[in-house]
């Protein structure tokens, strides 16, 4: 019997200490959501530091979300280098392998990420065409040659827009990758002869005028205007992620530019566009200035050609196409992480001992302006030898 009252009192006793054990856990684990510990009372503990809350597990590296702050800073930090290399009969070179060359900035050898040859990217390409009265006779021969490169340089993914400039520059298509609207638009440029102009490249004071409004600007040829809004407009618009161009079409002889040819080439750098320059005019009348168009194509990574017979003017537009599209895409992060706005030079060097033989010629921008997280802003050209 007292076997059984001693059972009786230990029942109770385990029944009181449960009611109260969970009483504080109840109130330890609310204390526990708000983040401080807490008597059986609800008053806090002196001294008591808050819980912990579970630590997630560590996610690897390539498993960050495309959002997180990481990821972003790796992107922006990438600086993107296109470049081509021709052999010595200025054929390309398609087998070059990241081993083969060697990046430096500002003189400092750099770690490349991504090396790759990049023919399908797609292309943003602007048509500029000088329409003053230097190019009156062989204006027809590059409206046929602008026709023919964009029936054979357009993709699916490609678009394209054409200009037409003299002392003012207008907008004869916008971007689009309709070749139709395209050659229709090349067929609506045409020569607008200046007030007084007689033919010939003559201008006679006190002819009637020929061509109705805006004679002075007919008159004229803005080429560094033409290419600086078409850098600053244009192709601005264009699409992301696509490689950008400006195919120039003038003898170069500019009068009457608001903008300098450094204004022009800065805002091309700024685009990120090559500009292809082809001298070409009237030689019986003006001269081509080879030296301003190689200075803004060489200073943007382009090329500048100077045909003199129309098959001459197609092989160049040819050329243009393969540099295009057979182009290197090489990738780094600089190990000069500073964003000062500072140039920043680039050096690409071919480093296998073989391949220097051969006198590979290299055509790629060489430097960039390091502003914010773009990086990739190019800057001057660079031809290795």
């Amino acid at each position: 019997m007292s076997f059984k009252a001693s059972n009786r009192s230990l029942f109770l006793f385990l029944v009181v200490f449960s009611l109260l054990s969970g009483s504080l856990a109840a109130n330890l684990l609310f204390a526990q959501d708000e983040g401080t510990a807490r008597d059986k009372n609800g008053s806090p503990l002196v001294n008591a530091h808050p819980f912990p809350s579970p630590t997630p597990a560590a996610s690897p590296r390539e498993e960050l979300p495309q959002d997180s702050d990481e990821v972003v800073k790796v992107e922006t930090n990438l600086t993107s280098i296109f470049f081509t290399a021709a052999d010595k009969n200025k054929r390309f070179v398609g087998n070059l392998k990241a081993s083969d060359i060697r990046i430096l900035e500002d003189g400092r050898p750099q770690e490349v990420f991504t090396f790759q040859q990049s023919i399908d990217l797609p292309l943003s390409i602007a048509i500029l065409i000088d329409t003053s009265r230097s190019e009156e006779r062989t204006l027809p021969d590059e409206k046929e040659a602008a026709r023919a490169f964009l029936q054979d340089v357009m993709h699916s993914k490609d678009e394209a827009a054409v200009v037409s400039f003299t002392g003012e520059t207008t907008l004869e298509q916008g971007f689009t990758g309709s070749v139709e609207r395209l050659r229709r638009a090349v067929d609506r440029v045409e020569f607008v002869p200046p007030s007084g102009y007689v033919g010939g490249g003559v201008v006679v004071n006190g002819t009637p005028p020929i061509s109705g409004t805006n004679q002075s600007l007919a008159g004229s040829t803005a080429i560094w205007d033409a290419v600086w809004a078409t850098s600053d407009e244009l192709l601005g618009e264009s699409a992301d992620n696509t490689r950008r161009a400006i195919i120039l079409l003038t003898d170069g002889d500019d009068t009457s530019s608001r903008m300098k040819i450094h204004d022009a080439i800065e805002r091309a750098q700024k685009a990120d566009a090559l500009i292809y320059a082809i001298g070409i005019g009237d030689r019986y009348s003006f001269n081509v200035d080879e030296g301003a168009l190689r200075k803004i194509a060489e200073q943007t990574g382009g090329r500048a050609y100077f045909p003199r017979n129309e098959r001459e003017l197609g092989e160049a537009f040819i050329q243009i196409q393969r540099d295009l599209r057979e182009q290197y895409l090489v990738a780094y992060s600089p190990s000069n992480k500073v964003r000062d706005g500072s140039y920043r030079r680039i050096e690409i060097q071919i480093v296998d001992p073989e391949l220097r033989k051969q006198n590979l010629k290299l055509n790629y921008r060489s430097g960039y302006f390091a502003k914010g997280g773009a990086s990739e802003t190019p800057g001057r050209k660079k031809s290795e030898d």
